[in-house]
């Protein structure tokens, strides 16, 4: 079995990547390639570009001719130094958690190393510990390297116990006779507009001392370079210098200018892409998704403010000038206001997030250039959506404002929290439906069902439909307006031009005095009450069966005990469940009988024999055919009067907000 890794130990491994991942510091840099943004960044964090990972914020475009091109942007950081991780390997240690042991840092096989430095104060030792399997130093090596440095006056015991310490630290072991005259020299050049500083290294002659980093550090102050000084190639001249040739040793900071202000946006800006929804692994087609529907109090649109520039310096400590970013205004259009700080877009009303002329906007009203089809798909828009086109068979249309369409729907559903206003006719199909908070407006409605708080106004015909009003259900606006076939529920009238079919084939039912809701909610009771009883009358069947079986024996096998059991507290369930039913079948009964409304049925040309008329709870058959009347209600009977007249100003005024 691979080994595995004590779960204490993948712990502090993931505490220290941790702690490594918190101590990074991070800067954003620009330049016309990726390799300069690279170059820029390393000066602001100061280490080398091999140190440095990145990831792209902005990919840069070279244009042509220097038109239209765009500098890349990106987020570097030093890779941090990965710490070794001790992890105590358990044989039989099993926690479901198979970690191989080769998930430590990797961690580089470097040799212990030997310097040699020679100063006023003797020959000096240095001695490195070696990293991971590297070799330790021997004492060989470091004899070797003091007789390189012709130094043979030395203490044997002394440079043993260095070698043996591996401390890295400078240790006096031996002695020579200096000469001042034949020490290494050293000169600097600053260039590249005094952004670096080089420096170059004459060897020492027999009997001269080495440069120590000290040294150097205070000569390169001498010479004015006091900013950017690089710590690491100071040491490494210490330790190992480089002679007779140029040595980077200083790196000035590049200006770097402020980012310009920004706007992000939270919501899709680019109108053409589209959200196809999948269900059950294919792609809804009907489902694109192309509003962006937001609520009032929404966030929009935030402002990222402009930043400040970074001044640079120059190794000789000038300051180089940079620019700070440029502000913009908060794009604010219509029904959109500034949040407190004055940063964010906030919306004011319900509606569809738009951005056009650079300017954030909520859009009340949603318009659909064509059809409401496969192109299309599906509508929902938190406000009015008018469609210029059809509603074709099988789409849905759904707003909180109104639902204009200017052709025909289809088998389709629509539903509006105000008016559904369709400027031609609905045919449904037998599957259609319409639901609409206010009114429904129609030319004409065929087998579809309707639901309206308030009014359905048709101005032509209603054909075998089931039409649902909380007010008035009124078919008058030509001269050939009819009601045929049919289910009809109005609170207080159903007016039409005619009623019913002259050759008496279709069933037109018209109800008129009673709440619709709550006579269909008692419809919907009354038929579980009627499937309660049912089951109630099933179950005393079978327990006065097995009531009997126990009497006659005495007993009951335990099978069928338990049965008995089960069905007397099923039926103690039903019992129960059935008397919270009927007592809100009784409120909402005494609700209807309460209700002060008159209802009544007119019709203003003929009404045909075969029709019924429910006014309440009372039912009247129309036997024969009969000509400008209305039927209302009176000592519970229905009753006929001349035919009352329509308020004709409410159907003048058609939908008040139809655009």
């Amino acid at each position: 079995m691979a080994s595995r890794i004590r779960l204490d130990a993948v712990r502090e491994l993931m505490r220290r990547y941790l702690d490594e991942d918190s101590e990074k510091r991070s800067v954003v840099a620009e330049g016309v390639s990726v390799e300069e943004a690279l170059r820029n960044a390393a000066v602001q964090l100061d280490c080398p570009v091999a140190r440095i990972e990145y990831e792209v914020l902005e990919k840069g475009v070279q244009g042509f001719i220097g038109v239209g091109s765009k500098r890349w942007k990106i987020n570097a950081y030093e890779i941090a130094a990965k710490k070794k991780v001790e992890a105590t390997v358990d044989e039989s240690f099993d926690a479901g958690l198979e970690l191989p042991v080769e998930l430590k840092p990797i961690q580089r096989d470097v040799d212990g190393q030997v310097f040699v430095r020679l100063a006023s104060d003797g020959a000096l030792l240095k001695v490195t510990r070696p990293q991971g399997r590297g070799k330790r130093a021997s004492d060989r090596i470091a004899i070797e390297n003091l007789h390189a440095r012709a130094i043979h006056d030395f203490d044997e015991g002394l440079l043993k116990e260095t070698v043996k310490a591996a401390t890295g630290e400078w240790v006096p072991v031996g002695s020579f006779v200096p000469n001042p005259a034949a020490d290494a020299l050293l000169t600097v050049e600053v260039g590249a507009q005094e952004m670096e500083a080089r420096v170059v290294i004459t060897p020492p002659q027999p009997g001269g001392c080495d440069l120590s980093k000290d040294v150097i550090l205070a000569y390169l102050r001498n010479n004015k370079v006091v900013f950017g000084v690089i710590e690491e190639a100071l040491q490494g001249l210490e330790d190992a210098p480089r002679y007779k040739e140029p040595v980077l040793v200083a790196q000035g900071q590049k200006p770097e200018n402020g980012e310009d202000a920004r706007i992000q946006f939270m919501f899709e800006t680019d109108r053409s892409k589209l959200n196809l929804e999948e269900k059950n692994g294919k792609v809804d087609y009907k489902e694109l998704h192309l509003v962006q529907n937001v609520v009032e109090g929404q966030a929009l649109a935030r402002k990222v403010q402009a930043k400040q520039g970074i001044p640079g310096r120059t190794v000789t400590g000038k300051m180089l000038q940079s620019k700070n970013g440029k502000d913009i205004p908060l794009p604010l259009g219509k029904n959109v206001h500034a949040s407190d700080d004055g940063l964010t877009v906030i919306a004011d009303v319900n509606g569809e997030a738009t951005f056009i002329n650079n300017k954030v906007n909520v859009e009340t009203v949603y318009t659909i250039n064509g059809d409401i089809d496969l192109k299309s798909g599906n509508q929902f828009f938190l406000g009015t959506i008018i469609v210029i086109g059809n509603v074709e068979d099988g789409f849905s249309v759904k707003a909180t404002g109104n639902i204009e369409v200017r052709g025909n729907v289809g088998k389709a559903e629509l539903s509006a929290e105000g008016d559904v206003i369709v400027h031609q006719g609905i045919t449904g199909k037998g599957a259609g439906l319409i639901t609409a908070g206010k009114n429904v407006w129609a030319k004409f409605i065929e087998n579809a069902q309707v639901t309206a708080g308030e009014n359905v106004i048709v101005s032509a015909s209603i054909v075998n439909s089931d039409i649902t009003a909380e007010k008035r259900i009124l078919c008058t606006g030509q001269k050939h307006a009819a009601i045929i076939g049919g289910r009809y529920r109005a609170c207080e009238e159903i007016n039409a031009k005619s009623i019913g079919s002259p050759t008496g084939g279709a069933e037109t039912i018209l109800e008129v005095g009673s709440d619709p809701k709550s006579k269909a909610k008692m419809d919907e009771l009354d038929v579980k009450l009627k499937a309660m009883q049912r089951q109630l009358d099933e179950l005393d069947k079978n327990i006065n069966t097995l009531n009997e079986t126990k009497r006659q024996r005495k007993t009951l096998p335990d099978d069928k005990q338990a049965v008995l059991d089960e069905l007397v507290h099923k039926h103690d369930e039903i019992v129960t469940e059935a008397g919270s039913i009927k007592t809100e079948y009784d409120a909402l009964q005494s609700y209807l009988n309460n209700l002060k409304v008159k209802g009544k049925v007119s019709v203003s040309g003929r009404i045909y024999p075969g029709t019924e008329i429910v006014i309440r709870d009372i039912r009247e058959k129309i036997k024969n055919e009969y000509k400008g009347l209305t039927f209302y209600l009176e000592n519970m009977m229905v009753k006929t009067t001349r035919y009352e007249e329509l308020d004709e100003e409410f159907l003048k005024k058609g939908p008040q907000d139809a655009h």
